[in-house]
């Protein structure tokens, strides 16, 4: 269990922290920035290590732990939202018993899409550590006894996302190949499960359409996470009196990382071209 925070009777101008595995964690972060706007937001886009996927459980808790741990105690965060799949799954239970702060987790959006979907079919795209997370198994075990749940790994996804390349002929071809034979076996929602893959939503909407027009099938709609992050940190902050106090100082932003000057650059620059789904 997640140890009692202490009880605030004040607004509170410290940030919030959001972690991701590199940048694909940008996404949520809009997301909250749209829905918290006074909120001052530390970023730290771990880069140095990332994809998490393929990575063993072990191996993610502590990449994730030395990130948060910089985000509590240098940063001073009163939150902490882990902006990866991979990592939740991985870290978070870890992370909840160890920090005194309200730490929030990525599930995929499985439960929204399961309760719209007309031709009772769900595919998932997520990395292979995110579809082994205790929470993200337990949610589809139980909508699997009434939706048909198709789960796909991304291969390549996030590599071309951390290298800029979304737009290529390569992203759509890579993209095809994953989201296709979803729509083939008669998925009418695509659940997002990694943070990187809002980025290539430009293509999966493309590969979706093209599939439609060939076979008359009505297109399929992209759920995404994100947004239901941002509602559960306001949430959070209303419950422990974490508010910013917009009179006191304007909100700041800060990106930080392990890769580096320069990573942090590509950081700042990545951020202004987040897709909005």
């Amino acid at each position: 269990m997640q140890p009692q925070t202490a009880i605030y009777n004040r607004l509170d101008n410290r940030p919030i922290g959001i972690f991701d595995s590199g940048m694909g964690g940008l996404t949520v972060r809009a997301a909250i920035e749209r829905a918290l706007p006074r909120e001052s937001l530390v970023y730290f886009g771990d880069g140095a290590n990332v994809p998490y996927g393929p990575r063993p459980r072990e191996e993610i808790t502590r990449f994730v732990d030395e990130a948060v741990g910089r985000l509590v105690e240098r940063n001073d965060v009163k939150m902490v939202v882990i902006a990866c799949n991979a990592a939740t799954g991985a870290a978070i239970d870890h992370l909840r018993s160890k920090y005194p702060v309200p730490i929030i987790g990525m599930e995929p959006a499985v439960k929204p899409a399961a309760l719209t979907t007309n031709t009772l079919t769900v595919g998932v795209l997520a990395t292979a550590a995110a579809f082994k997370g205790t929470l993200y198994r337990a949610t589809s075990a139980e909508w699997k006894k009434k939706v048909r749940i198709l789960e796909t790994v991304g291969e390549g996804f996030v590599e071309l996302v951390e290298n800029d390349r979304e737009e290529t002929p390569e992203a759509l071809e890579t993209v095809r190949r994953a989201v296709e034979p979803i729509l083939a076996a008669g998925a009418d929602r695509i659940v997002l499960g990694c943070t990187h893959y809002p980025f290539l939503a430009g293509q999966i909407r493309r590969v979706i359409e093209e599939f439609s027009a060939k076979t008359g099938a009505t297109a399929a709609q992209i759920v995404d996470s994100a947004p239901a992050i941002a509602r559960r940190a306001g949430q959070l902050l209303t419950a422990h009196n974490l508010h910013a106090d917009p009179d006191k100082e304007p909100p700041r932003h800060l990106f930080l990382s392990f890769a580096g000057n320069d990573y942090i650059e590509r950081l700042t620059c990545k951020n202004v071209h987040v897709p909005r789904l």
